[in-house]
């Protein structure tokens, strides 16, 4: 698949919307004021029991999660099942330590004004005219927003989508300073002997991180016939599991590290090899390697096949503040309450390697997406998912969302460089 067709499939990391983080004077959405906030606007968490068309996102039915995959299809069914998606499909448990490191909070919202589309609008513009589920902003590591709308609340384990393909890719590295795994140019079925032979099985470990396998892979969500909509069948329904589907794609269309091609598939490969380099399961050794040292509050889940194998690509659920952790850790190059959690020579090697794609303000890396010049960088999933991540500012944003097409992803990075630009 092209960069061109993950731009149309993927809608919410789009891009043509891409750009916008990156460049402020792309939407004038660099016009943003501090001043102090109206004393009842305290930093949260402020809960609201409607969104932009509540009804339609089944308010009125107490937002069922239906079952399976109804969500995708029925938009009633969405809110909660974007919050429930460990109750649609098997999951394990990523286990909270006993005691969370708590974040401080902000003893009022700051006031953060952005221009889009000709129109200069605040924060409760933007939550009035998009359909977020869960929005946090934080620096350092004291919360200055979280929101919540469709009656979601800070219990809610938010799904992440394809976010979890970044926690992978951070669990990678982890292995790889530990010595589990030996090196990046190890080929997949050096761990994976059931890939023997095939064409990711003969990809490096790295060619899959920076998704360049070069094995054929559409991902078109738009298209119930594409490789991705398979994969996730395959995954979530098939008793088979996550080995037996990756099998199912099996040609080679470029040599191995040649070009960026977005594919899940390759983040279930790299499940496999963690899994197999480890010998644990893959929520167990988040839990060890993340969760614990991150202080989380709750517990996470992550989605499981018939096999007990984690779906890599997507699937982490998670509340809206250890999303947060997660985003703060990274802002402090890996290091957290003094204690390093991720290697800060794998994140400076994610964002040395990061390949071009078909923007020319966006590369990829370590299954993460950074802006041209790699200062900054961002875990995203459909539909909305984002954590943004500036080191520089140690700023992090975190939103959870029921969709995301150009124009919704346009302007949640107006807001996020107006931030920016406030925080400076």
């Amino acid at each position: 698949m092209t960069g061109r067709g993950f731009t149309r499939l993927l809608c919410v990391a789009c891009a043509a919307a891409f750009p916008v983080m990156l460049d402020p004077l792309t939407l004038n959405s660099h016009r943003a004021f501090a001043q102090a906030a109206p004393a009842s606007q305290d930093a949260g968490p402020r809960f609201r029991a409607d969104g932009p068309d509540a009804d339609e996102f089944g308010r009125k039915e107490g937002y069922p999660s239906c079952k399976g995959f109804a969500y995708a299809d029925e938009t009633r069914c969405r809110v909660g099942a974007l919050s429930r998606y460990d109750t649609l499909f098997p999951a394990r448990t990523i286990t909270a330590p006993k005691q969370s490191i708590p974040l401080a909070r902000a003893a009022s919202e700051p006031v953060i004004r952005y221009g889009f589309d000709g129109l200069e609008l605040t924060l409760d513009d933007y939550l009035n005219r998009q359909p977020v589920t869960g929005l946090l902003i934080a620096k350092d590591n004291t919360i200055l927003v979280e929101r919540y709308q469709y009656g979601r609340t800070d219990t809610d384990r938010l799904t992440s989508f394809s976010m979890a393909k970044s926690v992978v890719g951070l669990l990678i590295g982890i292995a790889l300073k530990e010595g589990a795994i030996g090196s990046v140019d190890d080929l997949a079925e050096t761990y994976v002997p059931g890939l023997k032979g095939t064409e990711y099985g003969l990809t490096p470990i790295k060619a899959l991180l920076l998704m360049a396998s070069g094995v054929a892979f559409s991902e078109d969500y738009a298209d119930r016939s594409s490789d991705i909509a398979r994969l996730a069948r395959l995954t979530l329904e098939d008793p088979a599991g996550s080995l037996a589907a990756v099998k199912q794609f099996n040609t080679r269309r470029s040599p191995p590290g040649a070009r960026f091609s977005y594919a899940s598939a390759e983040t279930v490969v790299l499940g496999l090899v963690l899994a197999a380099a480890t010998r644990r399961t893959v929520s167990d050794y988040a839990a060890e390697k993340l969760w614990q040292p991150l202080g989380a509050e709750a517990d996470a889940t992550w989605n499981v096949d018939a096999t007990g194998q984690e779906v890599t690509f997507a699937y982490v659920n998670a509340v809206l503040r250890d999303w947060a952790r997660l985003g703060l850790m990274l802002a402090n190059r890996g290091k957290w309450q003094g204690r390093t959690v991720v290697p800060e020579d794998w994140l400076m090697a994610s964002a040395a390697d990061a390949l071009p794609t078909d923007s020319p303000l966006a590369k990829y890396g370590y299954q993460i997406w950074y802006s041209a010049d790699t200062r900054r960088f961002a875990l995203r999933g459909i539909r909305g998912q984002f954590v943004f991540v500036d080191p520089d500012l140690k700023l992090v944003l975190v939103q959870t969302a029921l969709s995301g097409g150009p124009r919704e992803t346009a302007e949640l990075f107006a807001l996020w460089n107006a931030l920016r630009a406030q925080v400076h």
